[in-house]
């Protein structure tokens, strides 16, 4: 069913899908932000009653279905306990379903660039401004890829569970000695069962959407497990769902797949040069409402949300 949903996403070039638009621009190259019209200059926000209302009856139902999903999904997953594989697929399967629902009852109109680039074994790096963010990555990630967050993930209402239960991963940042070994099982785990990995390396949500410095855990994994990154540029979807907001708006939404970067060859003393390479392509992609402020683009710690 979920396949089926992909497929049609990404084989269709603009439509209406129970009320929330979706277009495809799949096998067109990403071209950089000045190429592209997000949308976003002419959205109005519209703070009037009826919209609020609506906006916050939309967040109440999206929890609402987020808790059915999940019963759902936790007696499915306390059978498969035994099948650590058939786990990991029935989780990415409850992603899949539960991020496509999440973003039909939103109802942005959502512009889905350059998946082609979402089908292989990599690191999947995006940034991120509003909880909207997450179930476009579970949705729109390939099987087989695992999220990687910090232990108080399981105290997370109705997702938190879950996420354990599945075999997605998780690391002690509470200090740096046990955060750099947690990350080093993390790295074994991908590369021993064959995954691909899942994660912001803001490290936290943007409050504006501008772009925040990126931490540099995700170029250590990718030295260690040898795999390419692709970066996913996010866009709008601060305005859709903003940070401390139960109020959903209907901003246009763009999810961009841009090429994977081999990482094969890249040295660890390279670290901070590889980590502004990949902040600067995110600077060059996204819409000048979203850029930096002031240009940082590195910093210390662990990229886990």
């Amino acid at each position: 069913m979920v396949d089926n949903i992909v497929a049609q996403s990404e084989n269709s070039s603009l439509r209406q899908r129970h009320g929330s638009t979706v277009s495809s621009a799949n096998g067109s190259k990403p071209g950089s932000a000045e190429e592209i019209d997000f949308g976003l200059d002419s959205y109005v926000d519209d703070n009037s009653f009826l919209a609020i209302v609506i906006g916050v009856s939309k967040v109440v139902l999206c929890l609402l279905v987020l808790a059915i999903n999940t019963s759902l999904w936790f007696v499915v997953l306390l059978l498969l306990l035994p099948w650590p594989n058939a786990r990991l697929y029935q989780g990415n399967l409850y992603g899949r379903v539960s991020g496509r629902m999440l973003m039909w009852i939103c109802g942005n109109p959502l512009t889905i660039r350059g998946q082609e680039y979402a089908n292989d074994k990599a690191i999947y790096i995006a940034n991120h401004s509003s909880i909207m963010d997450v179930p476009l990555m579970l949705w729109l990630t390939p099987l087989r890829t695992v999220g990687i967050g910090k232990k108080e993930v399981i105290w997370f209402p109705f997702f938190g569970i879950l996420f354990m239960m599945a075999g997605h991963l998780r690391i002690d940042r509470s200090n740096r000695e046990s955060s750099h070994a947690s990350m080093t099982e993390v790295a074994k785990e991908i590369v021993e069962n064959d995954l691909s990995l899942g994660m912001f390396p803001e490290g936290t949500r943007s409050s504006d959407g501008r772009l925040l410095p990126f931490k540099k855990g995700f170029i250590h994994l990718a030295l260690q497990t040898k795999r390419p990154i692709v970066p996913v540029v996010l866009t709008g979807t601060y305005l859709g769902w903003p940070k401390h907001s139960f109020h959903v708006r209907p901003a246009p939404v763009s999810v961009t797949f841009l090429p994977p970067i081999k990482t094969d060859d890249w040295t660890i003393d390279k670290v901070n040069n590889y980590t502004e390479m990949i902040h600067d392509i995110y600077v060059k992609h996204l819409p000048e409402r979203q850029r930096p402020l002031e240009m940082s683009p590195t910093k210390e710690g662990l990229s886990i949300n």
